[in-house]
Parts: C-alpha cells; sequence; structure tokens
C-alpha cells in the first residue's frame, strides 16, 4: 500500500512526524507538506504563482504552498505512481464542528477524495495545559489505515470515504474508545482583537473560536470530551437538498 501524508502545521510539525513513525509500518509512505503552518487554508489552491517541491529526506517534500497544493501535486504529476489512500495530520488542535470548514488539515484529506482517494483527517485536541500526546493520536491513524486497507469503507455515493478523527490529549491506555458522531457547532466566534504595528498602524487578530453550542450527545464535541475518539465521514456536496423545494416556490412568488 502507498500512503501519502500530508498535514496543514508544516513539514517540521511534531504530529506529522509521529503520524509517519505509526504509519510507516504499514506500507510505502510519500510525505508532502507545506514548508510553514498553514493553518486555515482551508480547500484554497495557489493559482497566481507556480509552487515548488522540495525534497528534504528520502520520500519526503515541502512545498511552498497550501495543504490543498501538497496533495494536488503529490496525486496529479509529482510522482510517476500512483497513491492508495491520504492521511492528514496529527493537527496541532481539534478540528471539530465549523473547524472543518476552515481547516486545513481537512482540506488535505477533502482533496485526496477530490482526486479518487480514501482520505483520513486526524486531529490532536488539545488544551491549555496539554501534555500532547501526539503518538497516540498516530496510532488511532495507524488503525483505521490498517483496517481500511482490509475493507475500505465506501461513501454515501459509492466512491471513497472521508473520515474526520479527533483524538482527546489522552494516552493511548487512556482513551475510551470510538464513537461515530455527526459534526456539532460552535457558538459565534470571539470578536476580533486590535493592536498596533511597530509604525502605529492599526492591525487585527482573528478572535478565538466559540465554545461549543451544539455538543450534545452524538456530535464530536461531545464524544471528545467525554474521553472517546470521535470519527465523523464527511461529504463533498454541500447542495442543502431539503431547501430545494422551498426555494423553488419561494422564486415562484412575485
Amino acid at each position: 500500500m502507498k500512503i501519502l501524508l500530508s498535514n496543514d502545521d508544516g513539514y517540521r510539525a511534531e504530529g506529522l512526524a509521529a503520524l509517519a513513525e505509526a504509519i510507516k509500518p504499514l506500507g510505502a509512505v510519500t510525505v508532502v507538506a507545506p514548508d510553514r503552518n498553514r493553518s486555515g487554508a482551508s480547500n484554497s489552491l495557489t493559482l497566481d504563482m507556480p509552487v515548488r517541491a522540495v525534497r528534504y529526506e528520502a520520500d519526503a517534500y515541502y512545498v511552498n504552498g497550501t495543504p490543498t497544493d501538497c496533495v494536488h501535486l503529490a496525486i496529479s504529476g509529482l510522482f510517476d505512481f500512483e497513491h492508495d489512500i491520504v492521511v492528514s495530520g496529527v493537527n496541532d488542535g481539534a478540528n471539530l464542528g465549523d473547524d472543518t470548514l476552515y481547516s486545513g488539515t481537512v482540506a488535505a484529506a477533502v482533496e485526496g477524495r477530490f482526486l479518487g482517494l480514501p482520505a483520513v483527517a486526524v486531529s490532536l485536541c488539545l488544551t491549555p495545559d496539554s501534555p500532547r500526546n501526539f503518538a497516540s493520536a498516530a496510532q488511532v491513524a495507524a488503525q483505521l489505515v490498517r483496517r481500511m486497507a482490509r475493507r475500505p469503507p465506501q461513501g454515501f455515493d459509492g466512491g471513497p470515504v472521508i473520515l474526520n478523527v479527533n483524538v482527546p490529549d489522552l494516552p493511548a491506555g487512556e482513551l475510551r474508545g470510538i464513537k461515530v458522531t455527526r459534526l456539532g457547532s460552535r457558538h459565534r466566534a470571539k470578536p476580533i482583537v486590535k493592536a498596533k504595528d511597530p509604525r502605529g498602524r492599526d492591525v487585527y487578530w482573528v478572535g478565538n473560536a466559540g465554545a461549543g453550542q451544539d455538543a450534545g450527545p452524538g456530535t464530536d464535541f461531545h464524544a471528545v470530551a467525554e474521553g472517546y475518539v470521535s470519527i465523523t465521514p464527511l461529504q463533498i456536496d454541500l447542495t442543502r437538498h431539503t431547501a430545494m423545494p422551498d426555494l423553488k416556490k419561494w422564486l415562484e412568488v412575485d
């Protein structure tokens, strides 16, 4: 099995190193990751300038672009062989609920699915005092990849699936198990933080994410809070199908 690893924290990230260590026994691993932290890059592709892939270790490359660029290059011609699966992470922080829309970690997995491969996005849910058990999250990823190699899960459309995996920051022996969840949602983000640059000009930092609003039983927020690994199957179709009949009626009214 040929496994493509990527992330959004950059090629030097601790989580990526832990993931590579855990995944290597399962097959031929190739790493293609951003040259720096690209958290929050979502599904952006770099179209206004060329991107470069630089080899920094055997079977490992960094790219001066986004996580989506990395996976797109790796699958669309950078190599003379085909990959079987994309694994993105281990992200330095949770990707729960609304986070998935902004996440470069999830975006790397989504790009793999766009290009026809099953994909897994793995995140470690850190707190301010977290011990940073990246190896624990990487072991969870390896277990899922091993299972997918034996019997790949199928998406609702019959195609490859995207799994969004969030792991509590606990040692492997303290994880309570795995729960299949739906995405919850957060409260509105905190206000922007205004500051001054060295020249006295106004600059702004994006405010912190809100706490879980829809975080009850069945959600990814709830599972992680209870000490379980959360796995949410994601789909690419953003169409709100249930709203289509009402929208048609709305358009018919003058």
